[in-house]
């Protein structure tokens, strides 16, 4: 086995997900590709080595991720749902040039604490930020 998939392996034993090849792959393709992929984009890269993958079989594993704490969905694409597979707070810049989504880890953490109001009980907070990144810039 190679180290990449025995990490992946490693990566959903830690969150209580028992290991497949479809499940396997997605999580190594996950930790291999900081991109935050839609399913499509898992799908184009995945399926010539999976004749047998499909978007379903995608989703659902991308459900079951998300419903073990191993990746964040973000909503920051009005299309498509995007995954992050990195669970620690942080902030994301899309670019509206080229449309990749960056991640800002040099933000101040004071901006992830969520706030206590009375009357509401938050779960989670998503922060984005939007405009042009230094390569669609030049």
């Amino acid at each position: 086995m190679t180290k990449n998939i025995v990490q992946a392996q490693q990566h959903l034993l830690k969150y209580s997900i028992k290991p497949s090849v479809q499940r396997i792959a997605v999580m190594n393709f996950l930790l291999n590709n900081k991109i935050h992929p839609t399913v499509d984009e898992i799908y184009i890269s995945l399926s010539p080595s999976i004749p047998t993958l499909s978007k379903t079989t995608i989703y659902n594993t991308l459900n079951l991720f998300a419903e073990k704490g191993a990746v964040r969905v973000l909503s920051i694409d009005e299309k498509n749902a995007r995954y992050d597979v990195d669970i620690s707070a942080h902030a994301h810049f899309i670019c509206k040039g080229c449309g990749k989504v960056h991640d800002l880890t040099d933000i101040n953490p004071d901006i992830f604490k969520i706030p206590e109001i009375k009357g509401f009980s938050f779960d989670s907070a998503e922060i984005s930020y939007r405009g042009t990144c230094s390569n669609c810039m030049n």
